[in-house]
């Protein structure tokens, strides 16, 4: 499994745990909740790496992928009992002032049972055993001290008396009882690595296998001091509730179990503290045995965080149970007949209330200590992993949240560290996990993990699964999820575009809102690449270079609302903005490349009537703006050699195409065009923009319609007129087409008027020719306009030229 693969099975348990979200039964479950399923997946990536023995993983790696199952292994641990609630169960001091009989491990178990907090312990302590490593047995041996036996044997046959060094006797406790001696050195050395292998039995919670390696080593004395832990049962004389087959079985008449443990348990503490046994002898009954007199012992033996971990909550699961029994005064079998006489000693039920939350608040501060305890081998306490278990166990993982949001955000987790990712994957779904079993977790620091767990996504190349995540973000999740709609830039095309945008509607997102928000987010970052709309109008007939990735981004940010029918009304606003952008940058092509990606529908729409208004006016102009292009290719259709039908085909279709312009154009120019009164906030930008563009499109169509009627006089003699007619149009105060004009090449008054007086010179010299022909087929002589006219438009605009001059 890839880590890639790692990210999909995450979220396919998610998913499908979310599904179950209303039934806690199901999301509890030891084996298919979703705890075990994302410890199931931690085992696997961990088993393909030892299998390929990949080189580019790391120790760390692995180390951290442990740590994360372990993690997941405690959660279904501890949160089962913390999200159901107990079955009423018999209380001790009532099963012993029933039955002062009842064995010692009847009377254990309902004290774990009265007391939540040591029920945790105890499966903590469960948890701890399930995870541990397993030790390394030594080798089998063939006989119990064989090489010091064989010295002995030797030393006596040969009369040589006892080798310096080696004891006397063959029995357990030669080796402490003659000072000085001890045994051969293999069996010395065998002795050590059989009494480690057992304290890593007990450490895993294996003292069946711990006993059946005592007898493999010819030591049943060792097994007999293992077994003497188990607690006392006989289920004859219990009043407990038993199962049918259990009762009608043999083994109701034979008890099992140590009925002197509390005996056993002061020999063991006593080995524990002799400082005539080995370290590793003190270590393990320590262990067998563990309480505050032997914690010394116990945790100078303890090498990882696990280790300490386990000590103290042995020692306090321990201490606890002989506390209570101890209170009660132990029944017939820890306190004799003596504790039978007495009775169950009386207590209220509010000194037990407040027994209870005082040794609650005890452990809590134990386990507290164990966040700066230094460790020998292994990740330290500070770990992430670590930290987490411990607040899981203390059960605040508010304050766990909490403090790794603020890591996150103070940059102690950098996204570059090989932590970062598994730690963020881990947090983002145990905040998941307690949301949907209805824990309580704090919503900025769950804002912050997710965040930072949706860019792992997005470095990762996960897109498909962001909108799953995103949509964990509550009231953020719009905007979340628009966010990363937004960084997929130009690398999508359409169809993964409206694949991931309607991946949020699957997720249970507003799909709406995720496209308006995912449109002007992008809108706005394009905004901040691309320049201002200021300075100097661009040319717009010189060559224009290919468009900017900005400017793309620019126009395909258009097309998150124009997937459905629903944003039209959102996409209309937004066109207009790109629209009025690209045409105040001089990018005519690219606001025409906008227009077609447009739905038709969109001219429909009326309101609100300003925007619906300036779209049909764009839409206006690049009607004229392509009827202009064909004129064009229509003129250079023109050859000097066609036949007289060719000609006159050719002639037609070139008229129509020049009246039609001439009459759009003419429509636009008296129907104010983009002419608006903008009173809302941020109107004067609007506005401004449109001026620009008037200034920019209104000059031109005015100068390219004069230029197609003048030029084609030859061919539409009463174009002639009609070009000195336009004079009238631009002269109009209704109009006010001259204050469009700016003092700027191209588009400077005086160059129009120029235009006019070579049109005017024009007329007046093809008249005069008129007149000296005796033809009047054409009525020329109609169409001249006096010199005095083209006197009466210059001086009409003067004050304007001279103001724009």
């Amino acid at each position: 499994m890839s880590s890639e693969a790692l990210y999909v099975s995450c979220a396919e348990v998610l998913s499908l745990c979310q599904s179950k979200k209303d039934d806690l039964a199901a999301l509890l479950d030891p084996e298919t909740g979703f705890a075990p399923q994302l410890r199931k997946i931690c085992q696997q990536q961990l088993a393909e790496y030892e299998e390929t023995r990949d080189v580019g993983t790391t120790q760390q790696e692995l180390d951290l992928l442990r740590m994360e199952e372990n993690t997941w292994a405690l959660l279904q641990a501890v949160m089962p009992a913390r999200k159901t609630e107990p079955l009423p169960l018999a209380n001790p001091r009532d099963l012993l002032a029933e039955n002062p009989y009842t064995p010692t491990s009847t009377v254990a178990q309902a004290i774990m049972n009265a007391s939540r907090l040591l029920t945790e312990l105890v499966v903590v302590r469960e948890w701890l055993h399930e995870t541990a490593p397993l030790p390394q047995p030594p080798e089998a041996t063939t006989g119990y001290w064989k090489f010091t036996k064989h010295s002995v044997m030797q030393s006596l046959r040969t009369g040589a008396g006892h080798r310096d060094g080696l004891v006397k006797r063959m029995d357990p406790d030669a080796v402490n009882r003659e000072q000085g001696r001890g045994l051969a050195s293999d069996d010395a050395n065998y002795e050590k690595s059989l009494v480690q292998a057992l304290c890593g039995y007990v450490r895993a919670g294996r003292l069946e296998e711990a006993i059946d390696l005592c007898r493999k080593a010819n030591q049943p004395w060792r097994a007999a001091s293992i077994r003497g832990s188990r607690l006392f049962q006989w289920r004859a004389i219990s009043t407990e509730p038993q199962e049918e087959e259990v009762m009608d079985g043999d083994d109701n008449e034979v008890w099992s179990g140590n009925r002197h443990r509390k005996l056993w348990k002061a020999a063991c503490t006593r080995a524990a503290l002799s400082v005539t046994l080995p370290d590793h002898e003190r270590t393990l009954y320590a262990a067998l045995a563990p309480s505050p007199q032997t914690s010394v012992i116990l945790k100078s033996s303890c090498r990882t965080w696990e280790d300490h971990l386990w000590a103290q909550i042995s020692i306090m699961c321990e201490e606890k149970e002989t506390m209570e029994m101890t209170k009660l005064g132990g029944g017939f079998w820890e306190g004799g007949l003596t504790a039978v006489e007495q009775g169950v000693p009386e207590i209220t039920q509010e000194e037990q209330e407040k027994e209870e939350v005082d040794w609650e608040k005890e452990v809590t501060e134990t386990l507290t200590s164990l966040e700066n305890i230094p460790v020998a081998e292994g990740p330290g306490a500070d770990h992430p992993f670590h930290y987490s278990q411990l607040h899981i166990i203390l059960n605040q993982t508010d304050q766990l949240l909490d403090t790794f949001a603020m890591k996150l955000r103070s940059g102690t987790f950098l996204p570059s560290s090989p932590e970062y990712a598994p730690l963020c994957r881990f947090f983002a779904h145990l905040c998941l996990f307690l949301q949907m079993i209805e824990i309580a977790v704090p919503p900025l620091a769950t804002q912050v993990i997710l965040e930072a767990y949706l860019q792992v996504l997005e470095a990762a190349g996960q897109r498909d699964l962001i909108a799953m995540y995103a949509g964990a973000l509550g009231d953020n999740a719009v905007e979340r999820y628009a966010m990363f709609l937004v960084s997929l830039e130009l690398s999508a095309d359409t169809t993964e575009r409206r694949l991931a945008l309607t991946r949020a509607r699957d997720h249970g997102l507003d799909m709406d809102r995720v496209a308006i928000a995912a449109a002007e987010r992008t809108i706005d970052s394009a905004f901040e690449m691309l320049p201002p709309l200021k300075g100097p109008l661009p040319s717009i007939i010189a060559l224009q270079p290919p468009p900017t990735d900005a400017e793309l981004f620019l126009l395909r940010s258009i097309e998150w609302t124009t997937y459905n029918e629903t944003t039209y009304p959102t996409a209309l606003e937004q066109a207009n903005v790109i629209l009025r952008y690209f045409l105040g940058s001089g990018r005519v092509q690219l606001a025409q490349t906008l227009l077609g990606m447009l739905p038709a529908e969109l001219a429909a729409i009326g309101e609100p009537e300003e925007q619906a208004t300036e779209y049909l006016h764009y839409r206006q102009f690049f009607i004229i703006w392509e009827t202009l292009d064909r004129v064009v290719q229509s003129q250079a259709l023109e050859i000097a050699h066609m036949n007289r039908e060719t000609r006159l085909a050719w002639l037609t279709d070139y008229r129509g195409l020049i009246d039609q312009a001439h009459d759009q154009i003419t429509k636009l120019l008296t129907s104010e065009w983009l002419v608006t009164d903008v009173e809302k906030p941020g109107g004067d930008r609007r506005r401004r923009e449109l001026i620009r563009i008037r200034q920019m499109y209104i000059p031109e169509l005015i100068i390219r319609l004069h230029s197609l009627l003048f030029n084609s006089r030859h061919h539409i003699p009463e174009n002639l007129k009609r070009a000195l007619e336009l004079a009238n149009v631009v002269a109009d105060s209704r109009y006010k087409l001259y204050e469009d004009f700016v003092n700027e090449d191209g588009r400077r008054l005086g160059d129009y008027l120029g235009a006019v007086r070579q049109a005017v010179l024009g007329d007046m010299y093809y008249s005069g020719i008129e007149q000296h022909s005796q033809s009047s087929a054409t009525g020329l002589r109609d169409f001249r306009i006096p010199y005095a006219y083209c006197v009466h438009l210059l001086v009409a605009a003067a004050p304007l030229h001279k103001y724009r001059e």
